[in-house]
């Protein structure tokens, strides 16, 4: 997907809405695309040494959290942008991920799943059939 491809499925998004695709920089893997209160915006993310941290300038890039996957970058930054509810001032635009942007709707098998572990980390002890907690466990993220 283009960086004009993406603005587009993003334009009538609501705020916080994002996306994850291919960078079209060739030093950089992906680039997640946000709808921002001023419109669709790009960050790319950055893979060194084996971990994924969003792109930024050098002086802060070293501060930046580095995760071993980009779902979990990904659900590390819609997690910390959930109780966010300052509105920006002065011209600033803050970046929010709230939900990532669907090209069609997720199973309700694979939502039921999602809501489970949002509701517990004890796959385990749950009183469900082996086979379906293992289901469980494949994707035990909460975006």
């Amino acid at each position: 997907m283009t960086v004009a491809e993406a603005k587009e499925r993003l334009q009538d998004a609501p705020e916080g809405t994002f996306l994850v695709r291919d960078s079209s920089h060739s030093e950089y893997l992906l680039t997640i695309s946000v709808k921002t209160s001023a419109g669709p915006t790009n960050l790319r993310i950055e893979y060194q040494d084996g971990k994924f941290r969003l792109d930024s300038i050098t002086c802060v890039r070293s501060r930046l959290k580095q995760f071993n996957s980009v779902v979990h970058l990904i659900e590390y930054y819609v997690l910390m942008c959930k109780d966010r509810t300052e509105t920006p001032s002065n011209g600033t635009v803050h970046l929010y991920l709230n939900k990532p942007l669907y090209t069609s709707a997720p199973s309700l098998q694979h939502r039921c799943r999602i809501t489970i572990n949002k509701c517990t980390n004890q796959i385990w002890e749950l009183p469900l059939p082996t086979r379906l907690k293992e289901y469980l466990k494949e994707y035990q993220y909460q975006v």
